[in-house]
């Protein structure tokens, strides 16, 4: 397909992370072809997310869920636009439908979901021995829009915080010891989630034995998580709103961060994306496909017999997350901390003991 697109439709992953992880690939379609007007369409948080990236002229928010009426509707209004190309990111049957009754005469995506006929172009999925692999994600978005021409310039993730927000969030966090931020909340299921009591001893014990400011992070839906994590520390997290963060307030804070401590989750990328280093506990889901070469920090993670599944809830005691003790993030925390700010060694006492199951 070798063809000069002036009027571009992106399909936005639904996922957070996933969507933080098609930057590149969307930073390649503007290199590409520059003079195209780039509409993006997704969920709220989706584009949102997306915001104030350079390229990027126009979004369209697609219903976040049933009925299907609200997708064919928003694909009626899209469809005036007049698309030549679309480009379908999701592996989903709904995104493709979308991008045909857009009217786009070129539509690009993977072949998955038994949807190929809705597509024009339509790549294999990546596959060894005739089985789908799991891949980082970024790749794979690079490897779909690469069929057009669109080379990765290995920048890495990319996004943009709003400034009057940085500088908002910014003056209520002021001090000169380093910022961690605890992330406890995973979209995916609670598969995902470490125990909650577990980052409440994390804060307290970085704040105790490495001097650090802890910040809570929840967003929509999280209250439960935010409330039991409270409930359990025993010193200072503070939040930065009474109200669960926004996306544009989520970006704005962790760009101010100097360690974030999370799940396998949408905030871990975000933090990628400004180049803030993650202690990430992962537990069900593949390394393979978040784990890129983008990411400063460490990766915490048991093998275990039953993993990765990939399924959002446990079939069995949850070992994986279990598994992963508190002594091994906050001491994974504190090294990533001293490698960040050149810190000697004697700022910083060691966590007591560190056990890889």
């Amino acid at each position: 397909m070798e063809t000069l697109f002036r009027n571009i439709l992106v399909l936005l992953p639904n996922w957070i992370g996933d969507v933080v992880m098609c930057t590149p690939a969307l930073r390649a379609l503007r290199r590409q072809f520059p003079e195209a007007v780039i509409t993006v369409a997704g969920r709220a948080a989706a584009c949102e997310l997306v915001r104030g990236l350079p390229g990027i002229e126009r979004e369209a928010v697609l219903p976040k869920r049933n009925p299907l009426t609200g997708w064919l509707d928003c694909a009626g209004r899209l469809r005036p636009m007049r698309f030549d190309l679309a480009v379908v990111f999701p592996h989903s049957f709904r995104a493709a439908l979308v991008a045909r009754l857009s009217g786009a005469p070129h539509r690009l995506g993977y072949a998955r979901d038994r949807r190929t006929f809705l597509l024009t172009d339509a790549m294999p999925a990546y596959k060894v021995d005739g089985r789908i692999q799991p891949i980082y994600m970024a790749q794979e978005y690079l490897g779909l829009v690469r069929s057009i021409g669109c080379e990765d310039d290995g920048q890495g993730l990319e996004l943009c915080a709003d400034e009057a927000i940085v500088s908002d969030i910014a003056s209520g966090l002021e001090g000169s010891r380093p910022l961690v931020g605890i992330a406890p909340g995973a979209a995916f299921g609670p598969s995902k989630l470490w125990p909650l009591e577990r980052y409440a001893a994390v804060a307290d014990r970085l704040s105790l034995e490495a001097g650090a400011r802890c910040v809570l992070l929840t967003g929509p839906g999280e209250e439960r998580i935010r409330d039991a994590v409270l409930a359990a520390v025993k010193g200072p997290l503070p939040l930065t709103d009474d109200r669960p963060l926004s996306i544009a307030r989520l970006k704005a804070l962790i760009s101010r961060l100097d360690l974030l401590v999370c799940n396998d989750s949408g905030p871990r990328h975000i933090a990628v994306a400004f180049n803030v280093p993650t202690v990430c506990l992962m537990g069900p889901t593949s390394p393979a496909y978040s784990t890129g070469p983008y990411e400063r920090g460490a990766l915490l993670r048991v093998d275990v017999y039953c993993g990765p599944c990939q399924k959002p809830v446990c079939a069995t005691d949850h070992r994986c997350m279990h598994r992963i003790s508190v002594d091994w993030v906050v001491k994974s925390a504190i090294r990533a901390m001293r490698t960040q700010f050149r810190v000697p060694s004697s700022e910083f006492r060691e966590a007591s003991s560190e056990r890889r199951v």
